[in-house]
Formats: C-alpha cells, structure tokens, sequence
C-alpha cells in the first residue's frame, strides 16, 4: 500500500518522537487512510519517511499495538491494522461504525437499505466498504434496494441556516451549499451502486424522495433486522466560499455516535427495529414526493 507523505514540521535538527510518529499514524487510522487489513510501510520506510532511526519507529509501533491497532506483529514481515473491537452496545462515530455494518449487511443474498439523512454523504463513504468486497469476490448479493429519504429543496431547512438569516428576495448561499452536496452525494451513490449492474449482474435499484421536513437524526435501517440511530448535533461553525465567510448553524453528522439495534438483541431493540421500519415506510408511502437530483 502506497503511503501519502505527510508534512512534518521539523525545527531544526529536532526530530519526532516515538508518540508523535504514534499520533501520527494514529491519526491516518482513524481518517481510514490505514484501515483494518492493511500492512504499514517497512520500519526502513517508515524511518524514512519521518526522518528518525529505526529504534523510534518501533517504539511508536509498540504503543500503537498497545492500544490494539495493529496485528499480525512480527519480525518477519511488517504488522497489519487492526480489525476494530466493537463492544455490544458500544455508540461510535458514524463514519467509523457505518461501514463495517453495511459490509455485514450486504452478506445475504437479498439487500436492503432504508436510510433517511440531511445529505447522502456518510453512506455515500460507508458503502465504499461493501462495493469493495463485491468487487474483491469475497460477497455476492444477487440484488440491492436502496432507497434514501432526503429534504427536499423547497423547505426552509432547520439546519445548515446562516446565523443572521437571509432576507425574503436573498440567495441563500448556505442552502445552494447543502442542496449542492445533497445533489452530488446522491448522483455518486447512485451511480457506485448502478455499477455493479454490468460489472457483476446484480440486480439494483437506487431511489430516492423529498422529505417536507428536517430529519433531527440521521436513521439507516439494514434488511429490517438492525436500525442504527445517530443524532445531529447543531453547532456553529464558519466556512470560506466563493461568496465569502459563511457563518452559519451546521451539524457535523459524519462525527455523531451512531447507536444500534438489532432484533436479535432483546424486545426492546426488536420492537425498535419494528417500529423505525413502519416509520420509514409510514413517510414512503405518504408524505414524501418523488425527488429528481438536479
């Protein structure tokens, strides 16, 4: 696997330490520039890189097979990431726990996957894991059905809004941003699954329609055994745009802990997988319109 350098801030003949090198490829774990199964660089390559001997590299390695990110440690051959240990019940951030959820749910012949969200963007990443696999071999689904409740473009959305508000003539930079990315998450979705028609025959179906409100969680519910649940968390941030600074109350969804319930779990996760079900289907059925990505 092929690396990217980072740039590493050198004061002189200052050189980092192990912990820093540590915090470092910890850090390109946790943004999955390293995920689970891939071999680190050699320790030569790593010293390398960083510009340290090769007594530091392994003792930044040594902290991070303490904090149990990596496998397979030898001498023979360089260790791997590790799988992450999931504890029953235990939130993570959403873009750290969808992935490896979907993989398990693209494992049966039949896939189904109810989601409803501000943006497609998270499951747009996470479905990055399961597309990868099929193209590996290593699962096969005969079919997959999407379908994806988003906001429609002509509400006044809650969340992403500008802190001082527009007025009632104003272009309201903040909603094009949204509906900007909403649109192009949802084209690239769509498209990475249509792909696997021709590449491997399988039968999908991507759909998406407008919901008339903003979704104070993020709901994605699997093959109707398991719903994962995660709230977005408003704050106030800044962004730079064509237009200029943009201040404005945005959620960072990607970053909320994702919550799971599974039937096989107890009655009360059974009875909430059952009932987020009838809610999705409830808003499908009625209140929602057809949505056309511009």
């Amino acid at each position: 696997m092929v690396v990217a350098q980072e740039n590493v801030a050198v004061n002189g003949s200052r050189r980092l330490s192990p912990q820093e090198i540590a915090d470092v490829l910890r850090e390109r774990i946790r943004v999955g520039d390293l995920r689970a199964g891939d071999r680190l660089p050699t320790q030569a390559e790593l010293a390398e890189e960083f510009g340290v001997e090769r007594g530091t590299v392994r003792q930044a390695l040594r902290a991070l097979q303490e904090d149990g990110l990596l496998s397979n440690v030898s001498k023979g051959s360089p260790p791997r990431i590790a799988e992450p240990v999931r504890s029953p019940g235990e939130p993570q951030p959403t873009m750290v726990a969808l992935a490896p959820r979907l993989a398990e749910a693209f494992a049966p012949p039949h896939v189904r996957v109810d989601a409803v969200c501000l943006t497609a963007e998270t499951l747009m990443v996470g479905l990055g894991e399961p597309i990868r696999l099929i193209h590996e071999g290593r699962i096969r689904p005969e079919s997959i059905d999407v379908r994806i409740l988003l906001p429609s473009r002509e509400i006044t959305l809650a969340f992403p809004v500008r802190v001082e508000g527009t007025g009632a003539d104003d272009v309201d930079p903040v909603h094009q941003r949204w509906l900007d990315q909403r649109n192009a998450q949802g084209h690239v979705l769509r498209h990475n699954l249509r792909s696997l028609r021709s590449s491997h025959g399988i039968d999908v179906r991507v759909t998406f329609r407008a919901l008339p409100f903003t979704p104070p969680v993020k709901l994605y519910l699997l093959n109707g055994t398991e719903a994962l649940m995660a709230y977005y968390m408003v704050t106030r941030r800044e962004e730079l745009s064509d237009s200029g600074a943009l201040d404005m109350y945005d959620v960072l969804g990607s970053e909320s802990l994702l919550f799971s319930f599974e039937q096989r779990a107890g009655q009360r996760d059974a009875a909430f997988v059952e009932q987020s079900q009838k809610w999705f289907d409830a808003l499908w059925e009625t209140i929602t319109t057809d949505l056309t990505l511009s």
